[in-house]
């Protein structure tokens, strides 16, 4: 055997990597963020956390105890400036507070974000508070979730769901299930903008659509948390 001489690359220090904690179930969010990321030169970095095929307040609530191991398999080779828990109704439910708190246990990172931190965010950049909210999920999830972006100023008085609690089912509505939903809820007088839950929610063919119908901002998990992580990424970058 022969030992080669090598030199090492010096890491760029205005490049700073991302980190992103994905659902075990979600089928969506990577190729999502592939799209949304597109020219952005910061790396991206994936850990998945056991998550349940079922959605219900119970297997949420049971991520908490997941969420230090999840983060740490993240690599630590460098500090991440920003890592995002990809799950809206899991934030609600644990708490955007409480899900930072886990992820630093085991991770080096300045600020952590979620669907749900990075929604509330938007709508404060944009100017809007009434939303119209579609999401996938059964009753007792969308009670925690409008309750949680009430508490931080969003109102979503005007909502409708699929009603399905496996992932499997969630993932696969079609493009044209999301926008005509969107669409009827969206079209209420009493909002001024329609956020559209869930991770695993394919939402970004959507978007355009509905925006184009209805003429209000239109969000989604997937995109507010990319938005999110960016800002939060050039921010700090400063």
């Amino acid at each position: 055997m022969t030992t080669l001489p090598f030199s090492l690359d010096t890491d760029d220090p205005g490049i700073s990597p991302l980190g992103l904690i994905v659902l075990q179930t979600d089928e969506t969010i990577e190729g999502d963020f592939r799209r949304l990321f597109a020219g952005d030169p910061s790396p991206i970095y994936v850990s998945r956390i056991t998550s349940d095929r079922q959605v219900t307040t119970k297997t949420l609530t049971r991520m908490k105890h997941a969420l230090p191991a999840a983060a740490d398999l993240l690599p630590k080779a460098r500090p991440f400036r920003v890592v995002g828990y990809a799950c809206t109704s899991a934030s609600s439910v644990i708490g955007s507070e409480k899900v930072e708190e886990l992820v630093k246990q085991a991770c080096d990172v300045q600020t952590v974000t979620n669907p749900l931190r990075a929604a509330v965010a938007q709508a404060r950049e944009l100017g809007v508070s009434r939303f119209a909210l579609l999401s996938p999920y059964v009753e007792q999830v969308n009670t925690a979730l409008r309750a949680a972006f009430a508490d931080q100023g969003v109102l979503m008085d005007v909502f409708g769901t699929f009603g399905i609690s496996e992932e499997s089912k969630v993932v696969r509505i079609s493009t044209q299930s999301i926008v005509d939903a969107a669409v009827r809820l969206g079209s209420d007088s009493a909002v001024e903008a329609v956020f559209l839950s869930c991770t695993n929610l394919r939402t970004l063919d959507a978007i355009p659509q509905i925006h184009e119908q209805i003429g209000k901002p239109v969000l989604s998990s997937n995109q507010a948390l990319a938005w999110h992580m960016q800002r939060l990424n050039t921010a700090q970058n400063r």
